[in-house]
């Protein structure tokens, strides 16, 4: 009799082991994801005169200005630097989120057969 060809290499143990390390992965990232969102991120602009802190969960929790940036014939400074520090704080969440993500991945994508 004749040996078919294609299924699983390794048969339904190694499909179930498969699964089995994809359920782990779920779990694993799912606590990451969790642990990021206890995290909070903070960035300075204009020399520190603008503080802004983000929350693992990409929302500002808090907005520090100095008093003396506060010009009413400049607003626009102001919202640059709001704006610059509001930026950088969520670059580092995204940054450490990638980051968490990488280690539970182990370099995972590039070389997946679909």
């Amino acid at each position: 009799m004749a040996k078919r060809g294609g299924g699983f290499p390794g048969g339904m143990g190694n499909m179930n082991n498969l699964m089995k390390q994809a359920q782990k992965m779920q779990r694993q990232m799912e606590a990451a994801q969790k642990e990021m969102e206890t995290k909070e991120f903070t960035a300075k602009a204009g020399g520190g005169v603008v503080e802004v802190t983000v929350s693992g969960k990409r929302e500002v929790t808090k907005v520090k200005i100095a008093e003396e940036v506060v010009d009413p014939d400049d607003i626009e400074t102001l919202e640059d630097l709001v704006m610059a520090a509001t930026n950088e704080a969520l670059r580092q969440v995204e940054d450490a989120s990638q980051a968490s993500m990488s280690s539970l991945t182990g370099g995972l994508g590039g070389g997946l057969p679909f």
